[in-house]
């Protein structure tokens, strides 16, 4: 009886030192290590991972709930990511507590399915801009800010560079896009913007990966003679772009960039013909912030981590640390809202969502001052209102180039309402948050 008993204790004694796969978070990281749009992916993919290993290393998890991951390879194929939401959405024992596309086609392939999952989509700098009306789109969460708000902090941004947005009148913008949604996405917002400020705005596609250019840069070189080109790129044709628009004699500093098109993966192939160029950024470049900081000391000096230690604090890394922690907090705040300290469902992480909120006290406190703006969602708004900031590309690495601009939401959320309403009408929806 003695022996027996002695054996009961020590397997409570393991049971209790072992912690209890109840008390993990599932969290899927569907990114691309293959393709011809690899070196954003794996940053993208590998980074979110190393940031949740910091949470679990250096915190013990969320609240004592450990977070644990499953990398699933998409090569940024719409049909991959759907096939990777499917796979994970249930995973754990509470299911997927949200997932992030990291494509904007993916994004329409899975919206319908992640309503009816209850689980929320993380489109964060990326996916449909109409999302932000969360009247429509319960579980689409742009967060932060979207491509429609970008574009109108990018047209503010040539207004300060030259003088004043009178200066607008008369200008001539080219916007050279990747022909895909994603590359789309603002053509109807540049469209109300030129008819606002007087400037003339053509629109020139570039079929995917965008290796071939030079006819294109001839058109708007010779032939428009644009003010300032918008770099809508993505990939192997952002560099490609930049070359060639020295090829042309195009000077790099009238080329502005979406956030997708100013990494030091889009520069550094470009050479010199990069020096000068700017892009649009929702956060900050380098290693000086104390999340950044706490990470190369607790993950990767430690050897824990799978990012490459030489794009600690490359925008691409710095990227995945702003998404991977705004998915997080949802989570801390999901279990401050159903007062446990446990795994929570994808519903529960829509509610919180909802009322997410990154103010000077919060970004403080997760050591990400600085890294990124203040903002905050509700019900109605799923975007939060987040300013954009400029950087631009000087001797090798990316320099400030403008503090945070605040967007131009008088434009951007009535064609935001207009086009929910028309997906509302089409789908028979009623609108919520009345």
């Amino acid at each position: 009886m003695r022996f027996g008993g002695l054996l009961t204790g020590l397997a409570i004694a393991v049971m209790m030192a072992v912690p209890s796969r109840a008390a993990e978070q599932f969290i899927p990281i569907a990114a691309y290590w293959t393709g011809p749009y690899a070196a954003s992916g794996s940053a993208i993919g590998n980074g979110m991972a190393d940031y949740y290993e910091l949470l679990n290393i250096r915190d013990g998890g969320i609240n004592g709930v450990r977070l644990v991951y499953e990398k699933c390879e998409t090569a940024y194929k719409a049909d991959r990511v759907v096939e990777c939401y499917e796979k994970m959405k249930a995973k754990g024992v509470s299911g997927a507590p949200f997932f992030h596309p990291l494509s904007t086609d993916a994004t329409y392939a899975i919206l319908e399915r992640s309503e009816k999952d209850r689980i929320p989509l993380l489109t964060i700098g990326s996916g449909r801009s109409d999302g932000s009306d969360g009247r429509v789109f319960p579980y689409l969460f742009p967060a932060l800010t979207n491509y429609w708000s970008q574009s109108t902090a990018k047209i503010r941004f040539i207004a300060q560079l030259r003088g004043g947005i009178e200066k607008l009148k008369g200008m001539k913008i080219a916007n050279l896009y990747h022909d895909s949604a994603y590359g789309k996405e603002t053509i109807p917002v540049l469209a109300v913007q030129a008819e606002r400020y007087g400037f003339e705005v053509r629109n020139f596609p570039v079929a995917h990966p965008g290796l071939d250019q030079k006819a294109i840069w001839l058109q708007i070189a010779r032939q428009f003679r644009p003010d300032y080109v918008i770099l809508r790129g993505w990939g192997v044709m952002n560099p490609t772009a930049l070359n060639e628009a020295a090829r042309v004699g195009f000077p790099a500093d009238r080329i502005i960039g979406v956030w997708w098109s100013g990494s030091e993966e889009d520069t550094r192939p470009a050479g010199d013909a990069a020096n000068g160029y700017y892009a649009a950024g929702f956060h900050a470049a380098g290693k000086d912030f104390p999340v950044i900081r706490d990470m190369i000391r607790h993950v990767y000096d430690a050897g824990k981590g799978s990012l490459d230690k030489k794009r600690i604090g490359t925008i691409y890394a710095n990227r995945s640390v702003a998404m991977a922690m705004i998915g997080a907090e949802a989570i801390r705040d999901a279990m401050k809202m159903v007062e446990e300290d446990r795994p929570v469902t994808g519903a529960e992480v829509q509610a919180a969502l909802e009322q997410l909120t990154f103010d000077s006290a919060r970004l403080e406190r997760l050591g990400a001052t600085g890294l990124i703006p203040e903002f905050s969602m509700t019900c109605e708004d799923h975007e939060g209102g987040g300013p954009v900031r400029f950087l631009q590309w000087k001797d090798g690495a990316w320099t400030s180039a403008s503090d945070w601009i605040e967007t131009d939401q008088s434009i951007v959320r009535p064609l935001v309402e207009a086009s929910a309403a028309t997906y509302a009408n089409e789908k028979g929806i009623a609108l919520r948050c009345q």
